[in-house]
């Protein structure tokens, strides 16, 4: 009686440490998916060239605002990742100021950096 006790507690502690490992693998999976071209949802990557950058974004950004940027030159992909319909704008000014533009969710662009100084995302 108490081999089989032992038994159907083993079989208890399998079935847990199955169900643990499946649930890790599916929020894996989950997040994978939510990456597109190596942007996490909810950002806006930017990329060097008019490409993907083999999936390797240079810049991430996922916070409201403006972002002001430096030493960036010629062609970027800009490539909002954002979800709930967030946008973005290329402004030629520091803070903010002088923006051009939106960039829908979903949606990228091929852009000359060199007059741009910040980026807004905005919900």
């Amino acid at each position: 009686m108490r081999k089989v006790k032992m038994m159907r507690t083993a079989a208890a502690l399998a079935l847990a440490v199955g169900a643990m490992t499946t649930v890790s693998t599916t929020q894996a999976t989950a997040a994978e998916a939510a990456t597109s071209h190596g942007c996490p949802s909810g950002y806006v990557c930017m990329y060097p060239g008019a490409g993907w950058n083999n999936d390797r974004p240079t810049h991430r950004y996922s916070a409201y605002g403006a972002h002001n940027l430096s030493n960036m030159y010629g062609t970027y992909r800009i490539y909002n990742n954002q979800t709930g319909g967030a946008t973005m704008r290329t402004c030629t000014g520091y803070n903010g100021t002088g923006c051009q533009g939106y960039l829908p969710a979903g949606w990228y662009i091929d852009k000359d950096m060199t007059p741009i100084n910040s980026i807004t995302l905005q919900p």
